[in-house]
């Protein structure tokens, strides 16, 4: 998201009209996607994409019957107003359940609006860049922390009975007070998955899009003693299907460790020597 701010300010307005101020910006706004300043609040306007097709969940859904993963069956983001829909139910359940994401300040059923997540004008950051930061600063134990923050964060999410979206690392983010929130609902794993099953494709997401940090860092194989503790304190029902899971994805063992077959692949390699 883009740190654009082309609303004009409102200071004599203590309590802001933002379902006035979100219709406004449906209407006007050039991108999907944009930062305002309303009064002396920073706000979100996110506003309906162009549905989506399904040919890739077809291609996503038969992948995973051939690998015998039911944790990669495709949870379908229809895209446009049902997106949007989505969204906003999903922000305000998680809300109620006490964890930390954008609060939902107006909806309509082609956008929504949100608060800012830090100070108005100031840029906050994903733990995956926060991660990566102090990889690149040979700081191994921040690396440590931070990997560990958003390990707490799956387990707070999970305690409470819910699951995220697509829990890797770009949509947890570094709120000011250094506390972690969650970002980027448009699709419901639960409505096509067993929570259990949920529960492991958070964790998938999340090894998927940090181990690699952790062989960057030297740091996995305490990563890997941290990533037991917190699968021993996951559900029986969770340990048995991660552990149904990993097996199956064995064949991920003879990938190549360095970026022959590109990054992205690389990624998944790390991902398995730390859940392996």
């Amino acid at each position: 998201m883009n740190q654009k701010m082309d609303a004009p300010a409102h200071p004599d307005n203590p309590t802001p009209d933002y379902a006035a101020f979100l219709q406004q910006q449906l209407a006007t706004q050039p991108h999907n996607v944009m930062a305002h300043v309303l009064g002396h609040e920073q706000v979100w306007i996110k506003r309906a994409g162009t549905p989506h097709g399904t040919g890739r969940y077809r291609a996503m859904a038969v992948l995973a019957g051939l690998l015998r993963l039911p944790v990669l069956r495709p949870v379908p983001n229809p895209g446009g107003p049902a997106a949007i829909a989505t969204e906003v139910r999903r922000l305000r359940d998680l809300a109620a359940r006490g964890i930390r994401v954008p609060v939902v300040l107006a909806a309509l059923p082609h956008g929504f609006a949100m608060c800012h997540l830090g100070h108005t004008g100031q840029e906050i950051h994903s733990l995956g860049n926060e991660i990566d930061h102090a990889v690149q600063a040979g700081d191994t134990a921040t690396v440590l922390a931070l990997w560990q923050q958003g390990l707490d964060t799956l387990t707070q999410v999970h305690h409470q009975g819910t699951c995220l979206s697509q829990a890797f690392a770009r949509n947890l983010v570094r709120c000011p007070d250094g506390e972690v929130a969650c970002i980027d609902f448009e699709d419901d794993p639960a409505a096509v998955l067993p929570l259990a099953a949920c529960h492991v494709r958070d964790a998938l997401c999340y090894a998927h899009s940090t181990a690699i940090y952790l062989h960057a860092s030297g740091t996995v194989t305490e990563g890997r003693a941290r990533w037991a503790a917190w699968v021993a304190r996951g559900s029986a029902e969770m340990r048995e299907v991660l552990a149904t899971s990993v097996r199956r994805m064995g064949w991920m063992r003879h990938l190549p460790t360095n970026r022959k077959l590109g990054r992205d692949l690389q990624r998944v390699r790390a991902a398995y020597d730390l859940l392996a």
